[in-house]
């Protein structure tokens, strides 16, 4: 059964695997992005799948943007929140507009999107939220203490508000990837992810599509009894029990 799904990030890297996997599986896909319009142009003469400018870390932009979406497309119902940014720096270095920017994007905007359709999912009493997170919201890493945080609260997100929703048949899990290979981590020096690359028990980066395909996993009418969860992906590097 298609249902109506909305992608933040969803123009590039992960957040375009997922937008194109969804489609696939018969969604009728909006993707939300920052601000490249020249990406967001090519991805929609690439994929047919309409793209929708806004700021995720602006409350009543948010609301803007989803309700032109729910009015081109129907009420959403699947809602990833996948935008996320580094700005990767030692804490003893770390400016206040790095640590805003980053908790900002990464985690108040789970805030701003969930509330704008938490409650037309209540009335419908179905829903499907899929928080991006990462490995190194789990882990941790040296020089993302503000994206380590925000991707942590991420995950206790997740978790309350799956609790609050469950009885409203609502599902809100989090997708925790591992290393894969995007734009983000092609900017990593060579040597670094040389490094990274070897830790790796499957010794090999993820791809973007495997990770859609958790995501169409979580969206799926089926996964009704699974809530509250992390799922990871992310070739054993990190085993969370």
């Amino acid at each position: 059964m298609g249902r109506v799904a909305l992608v933040t990030g969803g123009t590039r890297g992960i957040g375009k695997a997922i937008s194109v996997a969804l489609k696939s599986a018969g969604h009728k896909v909006a993707a939300n992005y920052a601000g490249n319009d020249k990406a967001a142009a090519d991805f929609t003469a690439e994929t047919g799948i309409p793209a929708y400018r806004w700021d995720v870390g602006d409350f009543h932009a948010c609301q803007t943007g989803i309700t032109a979406v729910a009015k081109d497309l129907g009420p959403i119902e699947i809602l990833v929140n996948n935008a996320g940014i580094t700005r990767d720096v030692m804490l003893h270095k770390m400016t206040p507009e790095q640590w805003d920017d980053v908790v900002r994007t990464d985690l108040t905007s789970l805030f701003n999107m969930c509330r704008h359709v938490i409650e037309s999912m209540r009335e419908r009493n179905f829903g499907r939220i899929i928080n991006i997170g990462s490995i190194n919201g789990q882990r941790g890493q040296l020089g993302q203490s503000n994206y380590c945080a925000a991707k942590s609260g991420l995950l206790g997100f997740t978790k309350a508000l799956a609790l609050e929703s469950a009885k409203k048949g609502i599902t809100v899990n989090a997708l925790a990837p591992g290393y894969i290979d995007t734009d983000m981590v092609a900017a990593v020096p060579e040597n670094v992810l040389n490094s990274i690359v070897a830790q790796i028990p499957l010794g090999r980066l993820g791809t973007a599509e495997e990770i859609a395909h958790c995501a169409v996993f979580l969206a799926d009418d089926k996964t009704s009894f699974m809530t509250g969860a992390t799922l990871t992906c992310n070739g054993a590097h990190y085993i969370a029990s």
